[in-house]
């Protein structure tokens, strides 16, 4: 029998958004979560029919009811779900998903050029190119045909297919395919998602990377290097730096820093990465990426060496970050390897107030009848507790600093709620805390994730995920009475907490949407 439930219907789905249309005017909770898991592209006021089409097409896979309809009469609604389900695990490298669907549908990729490219199917695309040339260029979606290959993650399921997913590459390059192609971010905008980035920073494929590279592809693309810090390994890395890639300017180097990776550091140094690489206006906005290295290397928790490369390199004591100079951001994330590095250079600065405060909370010294009067925080504290939450023995400072009054349901610059980025991480027992506190369990975060579908997502693309626990996260959020989607079930990566779900929707159908 299958693992994969039966699409329904074009008329089921019709009714299904015509019922879903009534609930959600009559405000049944469930259909309330429903909008805000796939929220329409519309103001609440003005929802018509469309709408809730829109939300079910989205629900089955679909970008847009359209679609769904187009993929339903040419395919048969069946296959066309299960082909977009496999386009999508393709792309996450849910290769337990790949390997279920293509054992129940062998020939699930049968006539679809860009599967049959991510699968390396390499006699389909040479037979396929053959009778056609013009495919290499055509567009499959977003993405043309070497995109399709680039962020594929088949690889790691059969690595014994490098030859072949070479060969198409080849093929595809010798039909006009562009190895600097990429695709938008986001739909509209001007930042792209290169070939070369697909390979290494997201598929983590050396091979084909180093054949990007070798064939022309551009180091410098915006992310490729960034992302290569966090592979868990150097070899993207050296990659990189060996083809030209100038860190000078981006912030790889603080990334390195995240993973406390000395060796990535210094190799970033030594190719022209700086210490402190950018102008007050860059560190003036609110981006939590752009920071100087020192108050990175405080609010990450770096070592003694991590500092000593640092301010070798010409990280500045004095520079401010936000309101905040480096001592006191030291002081006030606990760093007292840092707070000892600018004392002994004589840099110490005075703390304000508040500063105080959170320097006591760092130090584990509660504060009775003291509270933090948050119009008087630095900038560069207002994101204090996500900073800090997932780093190792922090959750005592956590709680001190909410008893000081700050906030604790706020979303970051990412819509992300300290609450949903410990389930991102994977801490039970810090997800736990925060869920005694009374969070609202409905937040979208600014990636249209709930606290549900924030976990599942951390658990397959966490670089710290091994060793955390995302099962015991997840019964904490379906315990608080979260709802349990029904067609995500199927998509979850990870066989373990697939099964788990499967578990949890049969013995509690009453919470499965």
């Amino acid at each position: 029998m299958s693992p994969f439930p039966p699409a329904l219907s074009l008329d089921q789905l019709r009714l299904e958004a015509k019922q879903l249309h009534r609930a959600y005017m009559a405000g049944e909770p469930r259909a309330i979560e429903r909008l805000r898991q796939r929220p329409p592209r519309r103001d609440d006021a003005t929802l018509k029919r469309a709408d809730f089409l829109h939300v079910v097409a989205r629900e089955n896979g679909f970008e847009s009811w359209p679609r769904l309809k187009h993929a339903a009469e040419t395919l048969g609604l069946d296959r066309a779900a299960k082909i977009q389900r496999l386009k999508i695990a393709l792309y996450h490298g849910q290769n337990t998903v790949v390997s279920t669907l293509l054992e129940d549908t062998p020939d699930l990729a049968e006539g679809h050029f860009a599967l049959q490219v991510a699968l390396y199917e390499l006699e389909a695309v040479q037979s396929a190119l053959a009778d056609n040339p013009s495919l290499a260029t055509q567009s499959f979606g977003p993405r043309r045909p070497i995109l399709h290959l680039a962020f594929s993650k088949w690889i790691h399921a059969w690595p014994d297919q490098r030859d072949n997913m070479l060969g198409i590459a080849e093929l595809l390059l010798a039909n006009g395919a562009d190895v600097n192609d990429g695709f938008p971010h986001e739909p509209g905008s001007d930042h792209r998602l290169s070939a070369l980035y697909g390979a290494i920073g997201h598929a983590n494929n050396m091979a084909l990377g180093q054949w990007l590279l070798d064939h022309g592809a551009n180091p410098n693309d915006n992310e490729s290097l960034y992302h290569a810090t966090e592979l868990g390994h150097h070899q993207g890395l050296e990659m990189l730096l060996k083809a030209g890639a100038d860190p000078s300017g981006t912030n790889a180097l603080l990334r390195a820093m995240d993973f406390h990776d000395h060796k990535a550091v210094e190799m970033l140094l030594a190719h022209g990465a700086k210490a402190d690489d950018f102008n007050d206006a860059e560190i003036g906005g609110e981006s939590p990426w752009v920071v100087p290295a020192l108050h990175q290397a405080a609010r990450r928790g770096s070592d003694a060496r991590m500092i000593d490369l640092l301010l070798s390199a010409g990280a500045d004591p004095a520079r401010i970050y936000q309101g905040a100079n480096a001592y006191a951001y030291a002081r006030v994330h606990g760093n007292m390897d840092l707070v000892q590095a600018i004392e002994a250079r004589d840099a110490a600065m005075p703390l304000t107030r508040e500063e105080t405060l959170m320097a006591r909370a760092a130090q584990g010294l509660a504060s009775p009848g003291e509270y933090i009067d948050t119009a008087q925080l630095a900038p560069a504290y207002a994101n204090l507790i996500r900073e800090i939450l997932h780093l190792p023995g922090r959750l005592d400072q956590v709680k001190q600093l909410i008893a000081l009054g700050l906030p604790w349901d706020k979303p970051d610059s990412e819509g992300l709620t300290p609450v949903q980025l410990a389930g991102w991480e994977g801490l039970p027992e810090v997800m736990e805390y925060f869920l005694k506190l009374g969070p609202d369990l409905s937040h979208v975060n600014g990636y249209g994730g709930t606290l549900l579908s924030t976990i599942i997502h951390g658990s397959e693309n966490n670089p710290d995920r091994d060793g955390r626990d995302y099962q015991a996260c997840l019964e904490l959020a379906l315990t608080e009475g979260v709802a349990l989607p029904a067609r995500d079930i199927p998509l979850v990566g990870r066989e373990d907490l697939r099964a788990f779900l499967e578990d949890w929707a049969e013995a509690r159908p009453g919470q499965v949407v």
